[in-house]
C-alpha cells in the first residue's frame, strides 16, 4: 500500500522549549525522518529563538540556545565526526538556525517556524518587563489582545522569525489554550458591552495577526491550532475574515477518537469559508506531564484513527498531518520524554501514515530502519540498542525508568534488614546491630556503583545531543533522587557503625 496516505505533507513537530537537540544530532536525525516519510518539520523555537533588540529578553538565558560555537566549529563532538557542516559567522549570530535550514533542505524537509502569538505565552510574559501584557495580572500565560502593545510585540516576534525563513510557504500562529481570555479587567469590561462576546475577542486578535502575516509575507500562510475556534458557531466564523486567512490544524492525541464528531467539525469548517485544513497527531509527549518512556501502541493507534479520519472524507481534504512531539507541557512544567526516546514511536506512526496501515511488512520496515530485532523487545540492552541516531540514550533511559527507582525501593522498603533494623526510627538516632551492617552496607554499596556508573554513562550520552541545562535537568528529576536515598542510607550507616558514647537510652 505504499503511496497511499491520505496526508500528502507529513511534518514532525520539533518542541525546542527545553530540550533542544544539538545540531549535530539534527544532522543525523534528519535523513532518518526523510527515509521514514516525513517531508517536513514543524520548528516551535519557544526560547530557543536568537531574538535581537528590544526582544533579546525572550532569549534562554541558558549557554544552549542556539547561538553557541567558538573559532567557527562545532563542539558537539568530541571526536569530530559531526556530519554538519562547520559554521559560519560569529558568536552571537543566527548561524545555527540558518544550519538547521541548510540540513533540512538537503534532505527534503520543507521547514515551518511555529511563533506563539496568544496563549502559552508564559516564555514571553514571564519577564517583568513584558508582565503588563498579560490578560490576567496573574498569570502569564495569555496575552491582553485589547492593547496595541500586544499586537505590536506579537508583530515583532513574527517579523524576526520571518527574517530567518524567509521561503517560509507556512507560518504556525498557536494561538491554542488561551487560558482566561476574558477574565482581565479590561475584557471584563469589554464583554459588558453588547454584543461583544469571546468568541468576537478570540477572532479579532487571531484575525489581526493573521492579516499581518498575509500582508508583510504574501507567499506565506498563516497555520492555527483549531481548539479556540470548535465552539465558536458556523455563522460567526463565516462573517469574520479568519477563515480566508488563516488554515486551521484540528488536532487530536487520543487514542479514541470520536471520528463520527471530527467529520462534524471538518464539516463546519469547510462551510464556514476555510479552504485548506491540517490534522495533528502525537508521537511523544502527550500521554504524562513526566512521561519518560514513550506508549508505542498509543501513538500507533491515534494515527491509525487519524488515517480513519482523513479516509471518511473527500481527497485533498487535509492538507496533510503535523506529527506533534511535546518537550514539556507548557514553559514551567517538567521534561516528558526526550527525543531520542520517541524515535522508535515517529518511526513506527511515520511508517503507518505512509502506507496506510501497520501491518506485518511495515513493522519489518520499521525494525530495519532502527536497526532493532523486534518492536516489542523494547528491552535495549548495551548491546544490540540499535543503530538510529541517540538509540544508546533510549537503551540507558530504559533501565533508569524501569529499574533504577524499583531496586532502590526494594532495599529500603522491602528489605528485611533495613525494614527491621535500621527504620527511619532507628536511622533518625543512629541505632543498629553491628551485625546489621554486614547485611546492609554491601548491597546498598553494590546498587550504588550500579546506577553510578550507568549515570556516568547515560550523562555522557546525553551530552552528546543535548545541551547542560537539559543534561543537568533530566538527571537531576530522574536519576539523582534515588542515588541520594542511597547515598543517605550509607551516610547513616556509616555514623550508626561509629564509636559514640553510649546514652544508655533503649531504642
Amino acid at each position: 500500500m505504499s503511496g497511499s496516505s491520505p496526508f500528502k505533507m507529513r511534518l514532525v513537530h520539533l518542541d525546542l522549549k527545553g530540550a533542544p537537540p544539538k545540531v549535530c544530532y539534527l544532522s543525523e536525525i534528519f535523513p532518518l525522518f526523510r527515509a521514514l516519510g516525513a517531508n517536513g518539520v514543524l520548528i516551535e523555537y519557544e526560547d530557543m529563538f536568537p531574538y535581537e533588540g528590544h526582544l533579546r529578553l525572550l532569549r534562554a538565558k541558558h549557554a544552549y540556545r542556539y547561538l553557541s560555537y567558538q573559532a567557527g566549529r562545532c563542539l558537539c563532538r568530541e571526536n569530530g565526526m559531526c556530519k554538519a557542516a562547520t559554521w559560519r559567522g560569529g558568536k552571537g549570530s543566527p548561524s545555527e538556525i540558518k544550519e538547521i535550514l541548510r540540513l533540512a533542505t538537503l534532505n527534503e524537509l520543507e521547514v515551518i517556524p511555529l511563533v506563539q502569538t496568544f496563549g502559552h505565552m508564559e516564555f514571553v510574559l514571564k519577564h517583568e518587563a513584558l508582565a503588563h501584557l498579560r490578560e490576567v495580572a496573574r498569570f502569564p500565560n495569555t496575552l491582553n489582545p485589547h492593547k496595541e502593545e500586544s499586537l505590536a510585540l506579537v508583530r515583532a516576534m513574527i517579523d524576526q522569525v520571518m527574517e530567518l525563513h524567509p521561503r517560509a510557504r507556512w507560518l504556525h500562529v498557536g494561538c491554542d489554550e488561551v487560558y482566561y481570555l476574558g477574565e482581565g479587567e479590561t475584557s471584563r469590561q469589554w464583554l459588558q458591552q453588547e454584543p461583544n462576546s469571546k468568541a468576537e475577542l478570540c477572532l479579532s486578535h487571531m484575525e489581526a495577526v493573521a492579516s499581518h502575516v498575509r500582508t508583510q509575507y504574501p507567499t506565506t500562510t498563516p497555520l492555527m491550532w483549531d481548539d479556540m475556534l470548535r465552539d465558536i458557531p458556523e455563522d460567526q466564523l463565516s462573517g469574520s475574515r479568519v477563515p480566508q486567512l488563516v488554515e486551521p490544524v484540528l488536532w487530536d492525541y487520543g487514542a479514541d477518537l470520536d471520528l463520527h464528531g471530527k467529520a462534524l467539525l471538518v464539516e463546519k469548517y469547510r462551510k464556514s469559508g476555510f479552504s485548506w485544513l491540517w490534522a495533528a497527531s502525537a508521537f511523544k509527549g502527550a500521554t504524562g506531564v513526566n512521561q519518560s518512556l514513550t506508549p508505542i501502541e498509543y501513538h500507533l493507534r491515534n494515527h491509525l484513527q487519524w488515517l480513519q479520519v482523513a479516509g471518511s472524507m473527500p481527497a485533498d481534504t487535509l492538507q496533510g498531518i503535523i506529527l506533534t512531539g511535546w518537550q514539556r507541557y507548557d514553559h514551567f512544567s517538567v521534561l516528558c520524554e526526550l527525543l531520542p526516546v520517541g524515535i522508535p514511536s515517529l518511526a513506527v506512526c511515520l511508517q503507518a501514515l505512509v502506507h496506510g496501515d501497520f501491518a506485518e511488512n511495515v513493522k519489518a520496515r520499521v525494525e530495519n530502519f532502527l536497526g532493532i530485532s523486534s518492536l516489542e523487545e523494547m528491552d535495549f540492552r548495551s548491546e544490540g540498542a540499535g543503530s538510529f541516531p541517540g538509540s544508546n540514550i533510549l537503551a540507558l533511559v530504559i533501565q533508569v525508568s524501569l529499574h533504577l527507582c524499583s531496586s532502590v525501593d526494594a532495599l529500603l522498603e522491602r528489605d528485611r534488614y533495613v525494614t527491621g533494623w535500621f527504620s527511619p526510627y532507628h536511622r533518625r538516632r543512629k541505632l543498629i546491630h553491628p551485625v546489621m551492617i554486614e547485611h546492609i552496607q554491601p548491597q546498598a554499596l553494590s546498587l550504588l556503583a550500579r546506577w553510578n556508573a550507568l549515570a556516568g554513562e547515560l550523562e555522557a550520552a546525553l551530552q552528546r545531543v543535548f545541551y547542560p541545562d537539559t543534561v543537568e535537568e533530566w538527571l537531576e528529576e530522574n536519576v539523582y533522587p534515588s542515588l541520594r536515598r542511597l547515598q543517605a542510607l550509607l551516610q547513616d550507616l556509616g555514623e550508626a557503625a561509629s564509636p559514640r558514647q553510649d546514652s544508655g537510652q533503649d531504642p
